[in-house]
């Protein structure tokens, strides 16, 4: 494969460039977070890595470092937010686990719902640790200290459990609107936590993804009436709040619902980040103002050869030097945290081999 080229920006300086549409000098290889890869990349366990905040910290800078990755260390779950509200977790422990996972929902009942409360963010769930990690990284001397808000549709699917969330939905909407609101003023306590603890000058971009409003499991229709209004409502909030740009992941096949999605505020530019079920030329044609990133198959890379992964990247990167406001190369969602080394390695080298625009 060989040695890869010289880069002529630092990773700061090609992202700062990216966000403001000047000319950059190769495609970013992926502004995304790849807990369990980088846990076991630096010898560490999973369970380190969710809660030991230096461990966390260490292992995705110097993973980061070793591949060329645009990442800032944050810590996603989405058993966070049932956490967050009083539910119970259980961290991962062996090895099949990748990461927390809920063993009991804050809600299970209509009356559940109904008490429920927004619960104190400063110290609700791992909040605490995630101001740890984000204060390692201020320290580091990051120029961006981003962070994972959440979205409104996930985190109240979350808190009753995406089965009880979809039911709800479908027979008792009331009650799946009531969830969504706590849900909305939560993940906005939250962003509003994070800008007043580092300052907005430093919180330039939130991260959300939004796997549970995917048309594998709710329809265009519930996604139109349920999940669309509270995700522009957050979208228009956070703006407000001065967050200059949105990293959203439209996870799994959301093709029917790309014609709502193109209509939210995601920054100027926001970044599009996309799974393998969106071809990167519809994500184009629905979001040519924003930056795409995507969208490699994480199957793929688990389980194929080098010369596989390499082909696939070749093809998301000819597709995507043609979106008009820039592209990152990366996986379509999280990275296997078995993925062999050099299947991720192959990415890089293809950027180098296919994304420079010099």
């Amino acid at each position: 494969m060989g040695q890869l080229k010289q880069d002529r920006m630092t990773r700061d300086e090609r992202m700062m460039a990216l966000m403001k549409g000047a000319p950059v000098d190769r495609i970013p290889l992926g502004y995304r977070v790849f807990t369990g890869f980088s846990a076991f990349n630096v010898g560490y366990s999973i369970h380190d890595v969710f809660t030991d905040m230096q461990k966390c910290f260490n292992a995705m800078t110097w993973t980061a470092d070793q591949y060329g990755w645009q990442m800032t260390p944050m810590l996603p779950a989405p058993a966070f937010w049932p956490f967050a509200f009083g539910g119970e977790i259980k961290w991962p422990t062996d090895e099949y686990m990748q990461s927390p996972m809920t063993i009991r929902h804050p809600v299970s009942t209509e009356e559940d719902v109904w008490r429920l409360e927004i619960p104190d963010v400063k110290a609700a769930g791992v909040n605490p640790q995630l101001i740890e990690l984000g204060k390692l990284v201020q320290e580091s001397g990051a120029k961006f200290i981003n962070f994972d808000s959440g979205l409104p549709f996930d985190c109240a699917a979350q808190i009753c459990g995406v089965e009880q969330f979809c039911r709800w939905m479908m027979k008792k909407p009331e009650l799946a609107h009531r969830l969504l609101r706590l849900a909305l003023d939560y993940t906005l306590d939250f962003v509003r936590y994070w800008v007043n603890t580092f300052g907005l000058e430093h919180c330039h971009l939130a991260f959300t993804g939004s796997p549970t409003s995917s048309n594998q499991i709710i329809s265009p229709r519930l996604f139109e009436k349920f999940a669309f209004p509270y995700l522009k409502e957050f979208h228009e909030k956070m703006l407000a709040i001065g967050i200059k740009h949105i990293l959203c992941h439209i996870c799994g096949d959301q093709n029917l619902n790309l014609p709502l999605w193109s209509q939210l505020p995601y920054g100027d530019p926001g970044i599009i980040s996309i799974g393998r079920e969106v071809d990167i030329d519809t994500a184009i044609k629905y979001f040519p103002d924003h930056i795409i990133c995507g969208n490699v198959e994480p199957s793929l890379i688990q389980m194929g050869t080098p010369g596989q992964v390499y082909e696939q990247a070749r093809i998301c990167i000819e597709k995507g030097k043609k979106a008009p406001r820039g592209f990152m190369l990366a996986p379509g969602c999280e990275l296997p945290p078995r993925a062999p080394h050099h299947n991720v390695w192959v990415m890089m080298k293809a950027i180098d081999d296919f994304g420079w625009y010099e």
